[in-house]
């Protein structure tokens, strides 16, 4: 039976389906009828500032349409959020395209297209329609917005800059209300960098401590993932900013420092003006640019700027640019209350599709509503958005407690690092030396509610959201080097401790997937495993108990009560640095359920099953090639290396450094095959811990031979085949063991097994002793074929002859026979359905690789004969034929069932060019 195929295909067809969503756009788009979009009025386009309406012709370019799901869709995406961070289920970090975000939680195309007309017809140019059918840019004028949206932009004088903005709430058609969640662009107040400047800053002991890259990797142990190989290769990191950039201002730092040379792509969101040089936007990119790329050494960073750094992260989820995201922008949670939802839904966004959002958590202290420069709070305690937002991991700031201590060497090395270890840490705030408010953010959310994850000693058990969730060095007492306008200087504040947090995401990434953790980058939301590892193991957070990020504030004004407030470090939790920093060695360990206590070693068979072979070395007829690795970072020494009761430690290099890996070759004679013989390995650790490990692995006598007793359609079972269909081979001897491969392109070679048909290699889906899953290459011409199978123990080759046709459409079942994924549907409904063996596709697709990623549904692969499907008899409409993006040899039909169609249990049968498919069972309510 082709049963695993069949799991897998479940779970892919569960979170990957293109899925056409109903359109929610019924009502003609009146403008007489309208409804106001509320909250949109920033706090500083008040009468004060008022400076009268801009002239009609005033340019407004780079407005957003902020589109919503409907409650049944954010309900749906709750749930697939709390699925994919759930190790128990089967959509664990299984994440999402945009294209696959939008046919699931987007609005419908149609729909999209109908907001699309109405602007135009407004005179408004569409610059950018998002991937996920969840945002679309537009420009205009100050007379169209007026006309369109009824609210007049003025002209504003905030602390000697001239702004525009809206003046009253906008309005929108009533028929789009249930659509549109907001409006981005009638105003240019920006969100801001959030970072602090010292002055004389310094390398080594004696005063300051400026960092170097090295620093970091010593002080927050990332040094040791460093000398395995992590070090950022493959590795992506979007970087959102709202400023040009001197591309040798990262050359320069990365220069000084003695690091590799930069791998930096620059993107202007489309549909946004180029901002051009903006002097404190882009010192704040150079510090995030080259401290991301410092930390993930080798990952390929891209900067994804425009006019609206909330843009930029915008653009950069909806293109899936890279896994891991760094915002270093915030302002007050509560000056764009309509913004909130709208962080929140590009957030799930992010995190549905494995994107991991790091946000500064502000500069001001508590007080994240004060100006910038402020020195006295009047506002009241408040915390920064969008960091506040849960998918967004927060980070706060810490400053190093390096007094009565040697932390620091006395003179730099080659690299310009002194730091000797971890040093003792202590809450930023900086606010008593005149610098005006200038501590790490954190506190209560008055919009968010609390996470079912955030939890664990130190939580408020308050109902909400608090930050930050981590903290790391942020202090213009220990801040890190920065190039900027050509020189070199000095940046702190929270922004310094995003992009580094970043790198680290991008270190753990690599990590997993090199240890095979997971066979792709993406974390998703990050918080809840934090707070999960937080409660359940030790040595991964440094736990910041001392300090606080208390202001100053005037008495009387808002939550002001004794001339100070703000909020108190402490064991655990607490809303001033979070969980603490992290020692990154051991978050990548205690990430894969491997922190470093002791040794961690793992010892491997190159065979599984060990079979006899017909002559051995040395009269040894069982061969094998026996890997002893040390992956806990902790050397070893090896004491005894045991199998069947003899002993081969002399063969052995007992030394096993940490990260070191031996293979050496063993020979076993006189084996009662068949018989699960014991390997028993034992060591003592650098820290003086012993430790055994023990397994036993089947020894056979000869292998099985090679057999093919039947090949069939992988959907039908019928034995009928064309190009590019799913095979399934059954026989004996076929691979060595049950395994499976689930990410494109799918490979040649397989548990020892490997295919071609014609001579052309056949990637594999799926292999076990008796059963494979392959793909019919392309390449195979109508007519007669030969499948050549191979197992590299110890017998030739085998063939087995067929006949291949021009198409052998198979519709994929459930057991019983009824469609998958839909085994019922009413009249008039649109229904999805899976088939193999279409043949010929167009355009062409190579053998073993499905659509890349952002391919428009129009040019989907499809297939080049003419496609038609029947429900109990009957011509049914399709509305989609093609092969979506992540299947290979599998091509997707959407079709209506017919108005007419007869009721009950009803045969469907597809039919490509003169072929038809055996019946499937739909029964039509």
């Amino acid at each position: 039976m082709f049963i695993r195929f069949r799991q897998f295909l479940a779970l892919i067809l569960f979170a990957c389906c293109v899925y056409a969503q109903a359109d929610r756009i019924s009502a003609p788009i009146d403008a007489r009828q309208s409804d106001v979009l509320r909250g949109h009025v920033h706090p500083l386009a008040r009468p004060a500032n008022d400076r009268g309406a801009v002239e009609a012709s005033f340019p407004v370019p780079g407005m957003t349409l902020l589109l919503k799901p409907s409650a049944g869709q954010q309900a749906a995406l709750q749930q697939l959020l709390a699925q994919q961070q759930d190790p128990a289920s089967p959509h664990y970090h299984q994440w999402l395209t945009p294209e696959q975000y939008a046919d699931a939680y987007g609005v419908s195309a149609a729909d999209l297209i109908k907001i699309a007309d109405w602007l135009k017809s407004q005179g408004f140019t569409i610059g950018n329609m998002a991937r996920s059918r969840t945002f679309l840019t537009f420009s205009g004028t100050a007379d169209q917005a007026l006309n369109t949206f009824h609210t007049e932009i003025h002209r504003y004088l905030v602390n000697g800059q001239v702004h525009f903005a809206n003046a009253a709430e906008p309005s929108v058609p009533a028929a789009l209300s249930g659509v549109i969640s907001g409006i981005r662009g009638l105003n240019d107040f920006r969100l801001k960098p959030q970072y602090r400047t010292p002055s004389q800053p310094q390398m080594n002991s004696g005063g300051t401590h400026s960092l170097a890259p090295d620093d970091i990797a010593t002080i927050y142990d990332i040094a040791p993932l460093y000398q395995a190989g992590i070090d950022g290769t493959g590795q992506k990191i979007a970087v959102a900013g709202q400023t040009d950039i001197h591309a040798s201002d990262i050359t320069r730092f990365r220069s000084q420092f003695n690091l590799s040379a930069s791998n930096l792509t620059q993107v202007l969101v489309p549909g946004h003006q180029d901002p051009g040089v903006v002097p404190g936007d882009m010192q704040e990119a150079d510090l995030d640019i080259e401290w991301s790329g410092a930390v993930a050494r080798n990952a390929h960073i891209y900067y994804v700027y425009s006019d609206d750094v909330v843009q930029s992260a915008y653009y950069a989820i909806d293109q899936n640019l890279a896994p891991v995201l760094t915002f270093s922008y915030g302002g007050c949670e509560g000056a764009d209350l309509y913004d909130l939802p709208n962080f929140q839904t590009m957030a799930q966004q992010a995190n549905a599709q494995g994107i991991t959002w790091l946000a500064a958590a502000g500069d001001s202290g508590a007080a994240a509503c004060e100006d910038l420069g402020a020195t006295i709070a009047q506002d009241g305690l408040a915390i920064n958005a969008p960091a506040s937002v849960p998918e967004i991991t927060a980070m706060g700031g810490t400053t190093f407690n390096d007094q009565g201590g040697s932390y620091w060497a006395s003179s730099n090395t080659a690299n310009g690092a002194s730091a000797l270890g971890y040093i003792p840490e202590t809450t930023w705030n900086d606010t008593a030396y005149g610098a005006g408010l200038a501590s790490t953010g954190g506190g209560a959310s008055i919009f968010y509610p609390r996470p079912s994850w955030q939890t664990g000693p130190g939580v408020p058990n308050d109902g909400v959201r608090h930050i930050p969730d981590l903290a790391l060095s942020s202090s213009a007492d220990h801040v890190p080097y920065s190039f900027y306008s050509g020189g070199l200087g000095v940046v702190g504040g929270t922004s310094a401790a995003s992009p580094v947090m970043a790198g680290i995401v991008a270190l753990l990434n690599q990590y997993l997937v090199s240890t095979g953790v997971q066979s792709g980058a993406g974390l998703g939301n990050i918080n809840p495993a934090l707070y999960r590892l937080a409660q359940s193991t030790t040595g991964i957070f440094h736990d910041v108990t001392t300090g606080n990020n208390s202001v100053p504030c005037v008495l009387g004004s808002p939550d002001c009560t004794s001339g100070i407030f703000g909020q108190d470090a402490g064991p655990g939790y607490d809303q001033a640095t979070g969980l603490g920093s992290v020692d990154v060695f051991n978050l990548a360990h205690g990430w894969s359920g491997r922190v470093p206590m002791r040794s961690a070693v793992t010892v491997s068979v190159d065979q599984n099953p060990v079979f006899r072979q017909s002559s051995g070395s040395g009269g040894n007829p069982w061969q094998f090639t026996l890997t002893i690795t040390e992956e806990a970072g902790v050397p070893t020494t090896l004491t005894a290396v045991t199998i069947d009761g003899v002993s081969f430690i002399s063969k052995m290099k007992t030394a096993l450094p940490a990260f070191g890996s031996e293979s050496v070759p063993i020979g076993l004679s006189n084996v009662a095959a068949p018989k699960n013989v014991a390997f028993v390995v034992s060591g003592i650790d650098a820290s003086g811990t012993t430790w055994t490990q023990q397994f036993a692995i089947p020894f056979a006598g000869p292998q099985i031979p090679l057999t093919i007793t039947a090949i069939g359609n992988g959907a039908s079972y019928q034995p009928v085949f064309a190009p590019g269909m799913i095979l399934t081979v059954y026989g004996t001897g076929l691979g060595n063991f049950a395994q499976s491969f689930g990410t494109v392109p799918l490979p040649q070679y397989l548990a020892g097994f490997e295919a071609s048909v014609n001579g052309v290699p056949a990637p594999l889906y799926y292999v076990s002793p008796t059963q494979v899953n392959l793909q019919i290459p392309y390449e195979t011409a109508p007519g007669p074929a030969t499948l050549t199978v191979g197992n590299p123990y110890p017998y030739d080759d085998i063939t087995y002859n067929f006949q291949v046709a021009a198409s052998a459409p198979g519709i994929f079942t459930q057991a019983d026979g009824s469609l998958t994924p839909f085994a019922s549907a009413a009249r008039n409904q649109t229904i999805t359905l899976y088939l193999t063996g279409d043949g010929q596709v167009s355009p062409s697709l190579a053998t073993g690789t499905a659509p890349s990623v952002g391919t428009p549904l129009s040019r989907l692969p499809k297939p080049r004969l003419a496609v038609t499907v029947t429900v109990g008899g009957v011509p049914a409409t399709t509305t989609f034929v093609g092969i979506p993006t992540g299947y290979v040899g599998v091509t997707q039909i959407n079709f209506t069932v017919p108005a007419n169609a007869p009721t009950g249990v009803q045969p469907v049968v597809v039919t490509v060019g003169a072929a038809a498919s055996a019946a499937a069972k739909l029964t039509v309510q």
